[in-house]
């Protein structure tokens, strides 16, 4: 029997809180027949506690998260790719991750959408008065996929999947 040994892709769909990772991961995933994984989901309570009191994270804090992104990606075994949603906003958190060649797609828009979507947002523990901090140490990935998000979730899909060909 032929055991296939080759790692199976990682989309890393990346940005600031309220670009719209989860919704364009979760549709991306489903269009590539694949599989989703939020990273906001391996957060330990800790972090969660600090975000939730607009409190933004510090580089001491990022350190297990991003292990623990990372290690659910190696871990990953299914044939079809994985969409992960991680803001990742600089590049040595997105080094951490060990995604390699991986594709990354990067969401970014205007501020005021970005504002607009964290204010009427609810159920989720990152508080919109941390945008600015995000704003702030966001280093833009030089070989991404660069979408605007000023489109509905189904069009900004689209082209991720033909830039994706």
């Amino acid at each position: 029997m032929i055991v296939n040994t080759k790692k199976p892709s990682v989309i890393l769909v990346m940005g600031v809180s309220g670009c719209g990772k989860t919704t364009v991961g979760k549709s991306l995933a489903k269009r590539l027949k694949g599989s989703f994984l939020d990273a906001d989901d391996l957060h330990p309570a800790a972090n969660i506690k600090k975000l939730s009191r607009g409190e933004p994270l510090n580089d001491e804090d990022r350190w297990p998260w991003l292990d623990a992104v990372a290690d659910s990606t190696q871990s990953h075994v299914e044939p079809h790719p994985l969409v992960l949603a991680c803001s990742a906003l600089k590049e040595f958190y997105r080094d951490r991750l060990q995604l390699g060649e991986s594709p990354i797609i990067f969401l970014n828009g205007p501020r005021e959408i970005i504002e607009d979507r964290l204010s009427s947002r609810c159920g989720h523990f990152m508080s919109s008065k941390l945008l600015d901090s995000q704003l702030e140490i966001l280093e833009a990935p030089q070989n991404a996929i660069n979408i605007l998000i000023n489109e509905s979730p189904d069009r900004i899909v689209d082209q991720i999947v033909r830039a994706l060909r």
